[in-house]
């Protein structure tokens, strides 16, 4: 996933749109709302939501649910709010995710303003099931309850759509989409794209939320795709009022929903609040989602919407995607990066036991500046310099560790 960053406290009063945004109330149920929702989705009895069980049946019901209580309409082509379909899962003998026919739906509600132009704003309700595939975990078969992957998601975009309504823009259309099976390959947006309601060149922009319930100490949040529009940088940081740390990467494309969309020449942005160590494990349970951050992250979102509604259709922009150019990488360090890291080199947020990084002594925290003769300053040099090195040599990895420089033996 994608990185982004947080906003700038900008008190314009003379400007009407930043008085509507002063004026937005803030809703003082919203947090324990935030984590009903998330208790509910990531609850055990749901099984880890794969695509196409009765836990993803159960999830999306909760959501309809949701939707009738918050206000939101079913569109005609989706009356009872599920765009129900089934994909096929061929078997692969280099893959252990499930195959055969998977019979599921996306979830979908809006407000409908009678407007020219659509805003989708989307996330998705799936997870892993059990962990037969996809997993981190190097244990038996458990739930993986995915909490932030993605319930934290899902609970925002139903908060952001009860504030949407309650300050009543009126200048698009506001689609909320629910999406099932991106853990599987992107499915529901992709399906959704190729099979949509709407005129997909009548939709403004789109905005996709995967993975925003660990807002960190620093507050640091990543906003991927912020290249797809020359509007977003003015209005990411203008609404920025929360004070939260803003990491930004241009690409419209990655590992989640919104590259559906970007496919399609529309404006995205995936707002992330970072991988960590309950990553794609069942040990991220909703007692470890920072709630209020959620609700900062809400608020935010609001009032970028709010902000754009007064400024007709935004242009969208291709971006230097970074998928074009990614090697084929024939070994691996056995470490997570650290996604929200915005310094120079490829700072490491986990080690796994046992693989090249472990067993040269490289840690948490440390930051790769150097590997063999290729300089490390971001994920794409570091990227570029893995796929550089051949399985079974021995290279010097410099890295920084507390301030200090110094040099690992890694064995490929």
């Amino acid at each position: 996933m994608r990185l982004s960053i947080f906003f700038l406290l900008l008190c314009l009063v003379s400007c009407k749109s930043n008085q509507k945004l002063q004026n937005l109330p803030l809703d003082p149920t919203i947090h324990s709302q935030l984590k009903k929702d998330v208790s509910f989705l990531a609850d055990d009895r749901l099984e880890g939501r794969l695509v196409g069980t009765d836990g993803e049946l159960m999830a999306a019901e909760y959501c309809v649910t949701r939707f009738k209580e918050i206000g939101l309409k079913p569109m005609s082509a989706f009356p009872d709010y599920r765009q129900n379909f089934t994909l096929t899962k061929k078997p692969n003998p280099h893959s252990l995710s499930p195959t055969g026919d998977f019979v599921t739906q996306n979830v979908i509600g809006w407000i409908d303003n009678g407007a020219d132009n659509h805003v989708i704003i989307g996330a998705h309700y799936d997870h892993l099931g059990y962990g037969h595939f996809g997993t981190l975990w190097d244990g038996d078969p458990e739930i993986h309850n995915g909490a932030d992957d993605n319930a934290s998601g899902t609970s925002a975009v139903m908060a952001i759509a009860k504030k949407i309504i309650e300050a009543g823009p009126k200048n698009n259309n506001y689609i909320f989409l629910l999406f099932s099976g991106e853990e599987m390959g992107l499915w529901g947006s992709n399906y959704y794209t190729k099979n949509s309601n709407v005129d997909l060149t009548k939709v403004n922009y789109m905005l996709n939320l995967d993975m925003v319930g660990r807002l960190n100490a620093e507050r640091t949040l990543a906003l991927n795709g912020t290249g797809t529009s020359p509007k977003w940088k003015k209005v990411l940081d203008k609404n920025n009022r929360s004070k939260l740390k803003l990491v930004k990467s241009e690409s419209g494309v990655g590992p989640s929903d919104h590259t559906s969309f970007y496919n399609n020449d529309i404006p995205v942005i995936h707002f992330f609040t970072g991988q960590h160590s309950d990553y794609h494990k069942p040990s991220d349970d909703a007692d470890l989602v920072n709630y209020t951050g959620i609700q900062d992250i809400v608020q935010y979102i609001t009032n970028i919407v709010i902000d754009l509604d007064d400024e007709g259709k935004i242009a969208f922009s291709k971006t230097n995607d970074e998928s074009e150019v990614v090697p084929d990488f024939k070994v691996t360090l056995g470490v997570m990066p650290d996604y929200l890291f915005d310094g120079l080199g490829m700072r490491i947020d986990g080690v796994k036991e046992g693989r090249p990084a472990f067993k040269a002594d490289i840690k948490k925290g440390d930051v790769v500046i150097k590997m063999g003769d290729f300089e490390v300053k971001d994920m794409m040099s570091y990227m570029t310099a893995l796929g550089g090195i051949a399985p079974g040599s021995t290279v010097q990895v410099t890295i920084i560790r507390e301030g200090k420089t110094m040099e690992k033996e890694v064995s490929f």
